[in-house]
């Protein structure tokens, strides 16, 4: 008998189990109809949105960002070339320009718009005399632009540019150039081929001097070809901004036609001369015979077979020629440097005008004997007379009273010890014991200017000091600084430390100092009709057995309120080398032009006896 299952279940029951099967679906093929319409709903809205910031984008793009395409467009389709800046001018007191510039042209090609590279080659060697080699490997050069020359005159640079050459660039430029030529040229320095400062004011002020370049945008097509009759755009350059200068052209050529006179006299080394105001510290010449020219720098001066020398020798023989040994070079100063030994001593209280001396030729300390340039001694002599005699052991003795802390105290407050900050680069510092290996020789050698080296720049700063009233001022070439249409002027200021010592030491020393050229050993630089103070010296360069001399001398004027102060050092005279005898009347010669020209009128005074020679 067959069974079946079916059968047992109730009709309702299989019913029900169906109807729930129904539903069952309908609630799955609803719940698949409502996701598909959601998952289409967010792609829309997804899609809308991608939409709208694409919108966006583009307007923000198209309006906001159309002039900023728009430029990065152009550049593109342009090419830069650049305009140089004329150089700031540089001045003398007077407004004489030492420093100017002449119209250049700089020649260069771009590769991919030369037609007749051959053409073009064979022009440039012709007309800039120019190696043929050099040129076709510029010429033929790949690149974007390749300079062929610089520097190249106005006149050739036009006639090249009625040649029509494609590709061939003419732009402006300048050259630096300098009227007087060697004049102060290891002051005023020159520039290289970029038109950066090398040397001297160029260098020193050179981004005040540099201006600021201006563009010529020429459009190109997508190769880079320029395209012609189509208007360039153009940014004109800034020129830099002009140096005035304490220098004064004719106090410096009557400064350097007396050094260059003695020099070839006594066949010397080479001959130095500074001449400032005591009062403010403006240089108004400075001499380093011989000097360069400054428009060729690179050409040796007194130097024979230089195609012989090496790449070392030539450049180690320009750097000595640019050198301004003024500043950089360091010596024995001798006796001029009794002028700071005596005023150690006046300011420290060990000496007085009514001190008395003996000079028997020699002095001994510990156990040398220290010889007086007086073999035979001085004898008796007052403090006033051992300055005027310029006497060794007189100086030795006020040395000693004054000691090794004394002295150093005084070399210190008179600059001796420091840079004097002059405004141009090279400067050197002195070489000096340390104070406590200073014995009693290293003492008394001081004492006359021996056994330490400083520079003449530092020695004439000092003495500003004891003849203005003691103020320690700051030497300096630089005055103002304008631009080109002298809207804006920059009035330049330098350090001063007052009262470095007392007026009364200064005005004592004034009078000391008169005394030594209306009387004593400076007599040579004697003008009648002005009061001139001032101090030789003789100095042994080292080795002492060289027998090798450095004759100086150094003055001021009027005695009484100095307006003009000057040292020369002539570096190893042959024949007579003593500085009374050489080197002073150097100086008064200077003195009798630039006197009268700033104005120190000759006062006349009756005076009994002639004045000793």
């Amino acid at each position: 008998m067959e069974f079946s299952y079916n059968a047992m279940i109730p009709k309702k029951a299989v019913f029900l189990v169906a109807d729930y099967k129904r539903k069952q679906n309908v609630a799955i093929v609803n719940y698949v109809r409502v996701y598909h319409k959601r998952r289409l709903l967010i792609m829309i809205c997804a899609f809308l949105l991608i939409l709208i910031l694409l919108m966006g984008r583009l307007t923000y793009l198209m309006v906001f960002q159309a002039d900023h395409f728009g430029v990065l467009a152009q550049e593109i389709q342009e090419r830069e070339r650049s305009i140089k800046a004329e150089r700031g001018r540089i001045f003398d007191r007077n407004g004489v320009e030492l420093a100017s510039n002449k119209p250049v042209c700089t020649i260069s090609v771009i590769y991919n718009q030369v037609k007749e590279p051959d053409k073009v080659i064979e022009i440039l060697v012709r007309e800039l005399e120019l190696d043929r080699e050099y040129v076709e490997k510029r010429v033929r050069k790949k690149s974007s632009r390749e300079k062929i020359k610089s520097n190249v005159e106005k006149e050739i640079a036009d006639k090249i540019r009625t040649y029509d050459l494609d590709g061939v660039m003419v732009d402006e430029d300048y050259k630096r150039f300098y009227p007087y030529s060697s004049l102060a040229s290891k002051v005023i320095g020159f520039t290289g081929s970029d038109n950066q400062g090398i040397i001297g004011l160029e260098v020193a002020y050179d981004k005040k001097l540099q201006g600021q370049n201006g563009v010529i945008y020429t459009l190109t097509t997508a190769k880079g070809i320029e395209i012609k009759n189509v208007a360039e755009r153009r940014q004109e350059p800034v020129p830099g901004n002009d140096l005035y200068t304490s220098l004064d052209v004719n106090i410096q050529e009557y400064a350097w036609q007396a050094a260059k006179k003695v020099r070839e006299e006594k066949n010397a080394k080479n001959v130095k001369v500074i001449v400032l105001n005591p009062q403010n510290g403006e240089i108004y010449a400075m001499v380093n015979e011989p000097e360069f020219d400054a428009n060729n720098p690179y050409t040796l001066i007194e130097q024979e077979n230089t195609d012989k020398l090496t790449d070392k020798e030539k450049n180690d023989l320009l750097n000595t020629m640019w050198r301004n040994a003024c500043i950089s070079d360091t010596y024995e100063p001798g006796s001029t440097f009794k002028i700071i030994t005596a005023t150690a001593a006046l300011e420290e209280g060990k000496v007085s005008l009514k001190d008395s001396f003996y000079c028997p030729g020699f002095k001994l300390v510990e156990d040398r004997t220290i010889r007086c340039h007086k073999t035979i001694g001085h004898g008796a002599e007052s403090f006033k007379e051992g300055i005027m005699n310029s006497c060794n052991p007189v100086f030795m003795e006020i040395g000693e009273r004054t000691g090794v802390n004394g002295m150093y105290k005084w070399f210190k407050n008179l600059g001796l010890t420091e840079k004097t900050g002059i405004d141009v680069p090279g400067e050197a510092n002195s070489i000096m014991h340390k104070k406590e290996n200073v014995g009693a020789v290293e003492l008394a050698t001081m004492s006359f200017g021996q056994s330490f080296q400083i520079t003449p720049l530092q020695l004439i700063r000092a003495v500003s000091a004891v003849v203005n009233g003691g103020n320690l001022i700051t030497p300096h070439f630089g005055v103002k600084i304008e631009n080109r249409d002298k809207t804006k002027i920059k009035n330049l200021e330098y350090k001063v430390k007052k009262d470095a010592l007392s007026k009364e030491t200064s005005e004592t020393m004034k009078m000391l100092l008169e005394a030594v050229v209306a009387e004593g050993g400076g007599n040579k630089a004697y003008i009648e009709g002005y009061s001139i103070g001032g101090k030789t010296a003789t100095s042994e360069k080292l080795p002492r057995s060289s027998n090798k001399y450095i004759s100086s001398f150094i003055g001021f004027a009027p005695a009484d309120n100095p307006k003009i102060l000057a040292i020369l050092l002539i570096d190893e005279p042959e024949g007579i080398y003593y500085g009374g005898t050489i080197a002073a009347p150097v100086v008064r010669g200077i003195f009798e032009n630039i006197l009268p020209y700033v104005g120190i009128e000759q006062q006349y005074i009756s005076k009994e006896n002639e004045k000793p020679q």
